[in-house]
């Protein structure tokens, strides 16, 4: 009932003035234009089926263990019924580190939060299409999902996001209990280096989801041309942006979820996720499940 009165109040508040939303930190509804699927040739696609991850598809490479507030391990990684599951827990006994004779100086795995994260990088990479993930968000506090872009051009510190832009299709920040409802997830984009100095971002904002996102599936994407990127929620443009000029370099996937903190320790809230501790112990551990992900690119351009 709250949810629907919500859904007519931010309507009501669009048709005033668009801005009224962020600034009360509502998210706003999908409400632009359907994604055109005509212009698109179905090129790649993962839906997961099987009981094992696809290697041929999906590795386990950079950022190998310490992630923010925690840690990613390739064990927290599994397929079952048709979907990646990434899970999130916190671990008192350290998961076994496979990577001591690699060669790469990493820090050692301790007892903490862990999670895991899977990329397409050194594997596959694209430029230019329509991508798109469907899927179910982790249901808890501290912590969050993600739908993104990376290529090593994003680290270029040229004021530019031609050479790489990080593209963040959606990041789950805003599973809290909030009299407004907590249904909505981030779309951004980050160029230019991650220094304070020179780092670039833009939130393109916030948007409201009509389906239950923690237990309903929904879909993600994002169109990347020449000129923009056109984010969308279930088929639906939520927005567009062109902030820093549009990445003209191929980019690789991530799918991952990450903890709120810092060198390995959970603590307060990023972005929004709220402490950690207000999801209760017995909830725990929660999945992000992936159905697929399928890429797209323009026909005019194979």
């Amino acid at each position: 009932m709250i949810k629907s009165i919500l859904k007519i109040f931010i309507a009501i508040l669009m048709a005033i003035n668009p801005q009224i939303c962020e600034f009360l930190d509502l998210g706003k509804p999908a409400q632009g234009q359907t994604v055109d699927m005509s212009k698109f040739e179905l090129v790649w696609e993962d839906e997961f089926e099987g009981t094992e991850l696809d290697r041929s598809k999906w590795g386990f490479s950079w950022w190998i263990t310490e992630r923010k507030g925690g840690y990613w391990h390739e064990d927290m990684v599994s397929v079952k019924d048709g979907n990646l599951v990434i899970r999130a827990e916190y671990l008192d006994t350290p998961l076994e580190n496979y990577y001591l004779d690699s060669g790469v100086d990493m820090p050692e795995y301790k007892p903490g939060w862990y999670t895991g994260k899977v990329t397409t990088r050194g594997l596959h990479e694209w430029l230019y299409g329509y991508f798109e993930v469907r899927c179910i968000l982790p249901a808890a506090t501290g912590m969050w999902s993600a739908f993104w872009f990376m290529n090593e051009g994003v680290y270029n510190v040229n004021n530019s996001g031609e050479d790489g832009t990080e593209i963040d299709v959606f990041e789950s920040f805003y599973y809290k209990d909030n009299w407004w409802g907590n249904d909505a997830i981030s779309t951004g984009i980050h160029y230019d280096g991650y220094d304070e100095k020179t780092h670039h971002g833009e939130a393109v904002g916030k948007y409201f989801i009509e389906n239950n996102p923690y237990e309903e599936y929904n879909t993600y994407g994002v169109e990347w041309n020449e000129n923009e990127y056109i984010f969308y929620i279930n088929g639906v443009e939520t927005a567009r942006t062109s902030t820093g000029g549009v990445s003209k370099n191929p980019e690789y996937i991530l799918l991952s979820c990450e903890f709120a903190g810092e060198n390995g320790v959970q603590f307060s809230d990023r972005h929004g996720t709220g402490e950690i501790w207000k999801t209760p112990k017995e909830n725990w551990p929660v999945e992000f499940k992936v159905d697929y992900v399928k890429c797209y690119q323009y026909k005019d351009k194979l």
